[in-house]
């Protein structure tokens, strides 16, 4: 177990209200059903919490909420990533200062395929901006988003000019083979994988657990998998396919969307289905093609 981190940390669904606000009591409450379900930490304000559409006084106000609602700093990990990079020291600084060591990072992505050296420096210039030897940071490599990635050249450059403060990758790629690539590359780092079927495969060679979107519905379910990766239950596996199938039950669904109308069946309430722009809930048809969908896998499951 990689001791920086390790284990299930899921990207945590956020909910809205009507208006498309923040709902800060109900995003407590399902971090804290995280934990109780035996996730390791959460991790706020990634691609699957819609991170990026909050402005900086919203992602401080929730940290510092659910920190007072009894969430210790250590069960968190805070994306920071932003398109100003003094924004994103900002919000590294402020996560420090509350004690929240582990940070997730992708640099600004407006600008299509940047160089390492570029990429390298928009990193570099976050760690020094934050100034603080205990940062723990997670490379966010997620290249169907942000155009680029991290490669093995950037990441090697990255943990030599900060040792002990980048210590992981979250790879979201969807690859397999990148993510037996990396952690075969660097055994020290924590490699965090995002394509719930790749984890098990993963943490048998080398790697530290998953930060992912299922986890918010299924987090007993990854749990179980990630406890005995060499040996995870065909039916387990099957299920997780079976419910990722249901991000493209129709075509063009939003994922996030999915995920929260697989939360609203699954907890009975409707509040999640709310979406801040500019995404938008999903039409009556898809969300009536995802319920049905997910009572079909799931019937009378009560282990997810």
């Amino acid at each position: 177990m990689n001791p920086d981190i390790h284990g299930l940390w899921p990207a945590l669904l956020l909910p809205m209200d009507a208006s498309g606000a923040l709902d800060t009591p109900r995003a407590i409450a399902h971090a804290q059903r995280m934990l109780q379900a035996g996730c390791d930490g959460v991790t706020l304000f990634g691609t699957t919490g819609e991170g990026p559409a909050f402005t900086m006084a919203e992602r401080k106000a929730l940290l510092e909420s659910l920190l007072g609602a009894g969430v210790r700093a250590d069960q968190v990990v805070v994306t920071t990533t932003t398109l100003a990079l003094d924004d994103a020291i900002e919000l590294g600084r402020h996560a420090s200062r509350l004690g929240v060591h582990r940070q997730m990072l992708m640099p600004p992505f407006f600008f299509n395929q940047p160089k390492d050296a570029g990429i390298v420096e928009a990193v570099s210039q976050v760690v020094r901006g934050i100034g603080d030897d205990r940062l723990k940071l997670l490379l966010y490599h997620f290249p169907a988003m942000s155009t680029f990635g991290f490669s093995h050249a950037a990441i090697a450059e990255l943990v030599k000019r900060h040792p002990g403060q980048v210590v992981g990758v979250k790879d979201s790629s969807g690859d397999l083979a990148h993510s037996l690539a990396l952690a075969k590359a660097f055994p020290q780092l924590a490699i965090l994988v995002g394509a719930e079927p790749h984890v098990a495969p993963v943490m048998c060679e080398g790697g530290s657990g998953s930060i992912n979107g299922l986890a918010n519905i299924a987090p007993r379910l990854m749990k179980r998998v990630m406890s005995a990766p060499a040996q995870v239950a065909p039916a387990d596996a099957q299920l997780i396919l079976d419910l990722l199938q249901l991000l493209s039950i129709l075509p063009g669904m939003p994922f996030v969307g999915v995920y929260k109308a697989m939360l609203a069946e699954q907890t009975g309430d409707n509040a999640w289905l709310h979406m801040r722009a500019p995404l938008s809930p999903l039409d009556n048809t898809e969300l009536q093609s995802v319920r049905s969908g997910y009572r079909a896998i799931t019937g009378a499951l009560s282990q997810l």
